[in-house]
């Protein structure tokens, strides 16, 4: 378990790295369910293979950036009362996640900061890896707030 003590000496430290997860078509297609995003290059697999330039149908962008508040928690136990997720500072998709992939997230501690509501604010520098990708899936900087 990780307490704030914990949190404020591993800014800048060593990368806390996640398990791999699996990355299928139900998964995304819950997505395109859930936000209404049924474009083909998510949910028909044969017309993606056929006509994409990726080979495969491929996840949302925006799926893999959700994972990540449940990634971090699968891989950093914060001994909190409460945390939450305040939001993101810089996101990029590097290179598409093809469905069947597997993915894990990488996290290091940018920054820490005491805010006014009693809280404290964590900023995570994330790289989602895609394994045996050649460069990171997504790369963003996500704000938490933990209560203690």
């Amino acid at each position: 378990m990780v307490d704030a003590a914990d949190l404020r000496a591993r800014i800048k430290g060593e990368p806390l790295v996640g398990d791999w997860i699996d990355i299928d078509q139900a998964r995304v297609d819950r997505f395109a369910d859930a936000t209404g995003d049924h474009q083909w290059i998510h949910v028909d697999p044969e017309r993606a293979r056929r006509e994409s330039p990726f080979g495969s149908a491929i996840a949302h962008g925006f799926l893999t950036l959700s994972l990540i508040p449940s990634l971090l928690m699968d891989t950093v136990r914060i001994e909190q009362r409460m945390g939450l997720n305040y939001g993101l500072n810089r996101v990029r998709f590097m290179a598409p996640v093809v469905v069947g992939a597997r993915l894990r997230a990488v996290f290091v501690v940018a920054d820490v900061a005491d805010v006014s509501d009693g809280a404290l604010q964590v900023t995570w520098d994330v790289t989602i890896e895609a394994e045996g990708g050649a460069k990171p899936a997504c790369i963003a900087q996500f704000v938490t707030r933990h209560y203690f």
